[in-house]
């Protein structure tokens, strides 16, 4: 259907047009110079030593736990409320993800504390997720790893362009993952980026995500060699220079666009001040700055978000769910067991959070009218639901 506002739609002009053609009329389609650009770019936008673009957010994951040298036996802790490729990269490397729970329907991003329960001689790593671009509490994980001996995975999907006591989410733990997907703050249809200050790490970086290769085909066209050597197990986990011209033109404005989702953000959270049955997450966190990637709400016990989700599509209104959690999915249930009732804080999200439309398009009066919307449907359904119970 045709919505009359959409979930989330994309920010782009004639820069990115103009990106493009470049690329295409340079008759270099692969990894090439436009690439190292995009790197370079993205290395000094976070502070970091090194930047590797990749295929797309999931390769990023992958690659980060398998530099890190995760592999059969190893368990790595990491959220159930997060999309399932931050689990899948776990397995890709044969280790084990191990789900803790979140703090709760005021924060829904991974409990330090949960953390700290489910480490075991087996542990490896902690992967975080930034849910929604709001930043974990990194210090405390930090700490959990430093005591424990254990890497840290920044999954930043949702958050490029967040802070946590004034570093770039991404640069804080041993490595940092970032996704490029048509819907996040950076789009470039497909593709992601892998970040460290880690000079090691980089280098096995560097050689995995292009077969194991010691020479790139820009490198050997460039003529800086005329052959290669394959050093170790890698992926074709190459972007493309296309992506990599539309990512340098997203990354400049990106920061005006991060401004606009903050400050839907905050009317959000005014207009649906005292509607009954909804939560806003994430209020007042004064060390942490969001990139805003979306707006979820949580939803109380007695107000449908099925009834609410349909009332909201009679209007014209696209909404989400984030996320199904991942420890309830079929494909895991058969990997380790039903295992509901472990995350409760978890599961109370996966049945009650809702996403809100959110891009930087989006207006001032649209933004009214999602909050009208729900403010007149929310009694409706509550006193229904208390009716029938």
């Amino acid at each position: 259907m045709a919505w009359k506002i959409p979930l989330s739609d994309i920010a782009m002009d004639g820069e990115e047009v103009d990106a493009v053609r470049d690329v295409l009329q340079s008759r270099w389609l692969s990894m090439g110079p436009v690439t190292e650009e995009f790197e370079a770019a993205f290395a000094r936008y976070l502070g970091a030593e090194h930047a590797f673009a990749v295929s797309n957010g999931t390769a990023a994951l992958h690659i980060a736990h398998a530099v890190l040298g995760i592999g059969s036996g190893d368990e790595v802790i990491t959220p159930s409320l997060t999309f399932v490729a931050t689990a899948n990269s776990v397995l890709y490397c044969g280790a084990r993800p191990v789900f803790a729970d979140i703090a709760g329907p005021d924060d829904l991003n991974v409990a330090w504390e949960e953390i700290a329960a489910k480490i075991t001689p087996e542990t490896r790593a902690i992967t975080v997720v930034h849910y929604g671009g709001y930043p974990c509490d990194m210090q405390p994980i930090l700490d959990l790893a430093r005591d424990h001996d254990l890497r840290v995975v920044e999954d930043a999907a949702h958050a490029v362009g967040a802070t946590y006591r004034g570093q770039k989410c991404g640069t804080i733990g041993d490595v940092g993952c970032f996704s490029f997907f048509a819907n996040k703050n950076l789009a470039t249809g497909e593709g992601g980026m892998v970040v460290t200050d880690d000079d090691d790490l980089a280098e096995r970086i560097r050689v995995m995500r292009s077969h194991g290769m010691t020479t790139l085909t820009w490198d050997r066209h460039r003529g800086h060699g005329y052959s290669y050597d394959v050093t170790a197990i890698g992926y074709n986990y190459r972007t493309s220079e296309v992506a990599s011209a539309l990512g340098i033109v997203q990354l400049r404005r990106l920061a005006e666009n991060n401004a606009r989702r903050k400050r839907i953000a905050g009317r959000y959270r005014k207009l649906l001040e005292g509607v009954e049955g909804i939560e806003c997450p994430f209020a007042g966190a004064v060390d942490k700055e969001s990139s805003h990637h979306i707006f979820p709400v949580v939803l109380s016990q007695d107000l449908s978000r099925a009834g609410l989700q349909e009332a909201l599509k009679e209007k014209g209104i696209q909404t989400s769910i984030h996320y199904p959690p991942i420890h309830l999915f079929t494909y895991y249930r058969g990997l380790f067991g039903d295992t509901r009732g472990s995350l409760p804080k978890t599961e109370f999200a996966g049945e009650h959070e809702m996403t809100l439309p959110l891009y930087p398009g989006m207006t001032d009066d649209e933004v009214e009218y999602v909050c009208t919307a729900i403010a007149g449907a929310a009694p409706g359904i509550l006193a229904g639901g208390r009716g029938a119970a």
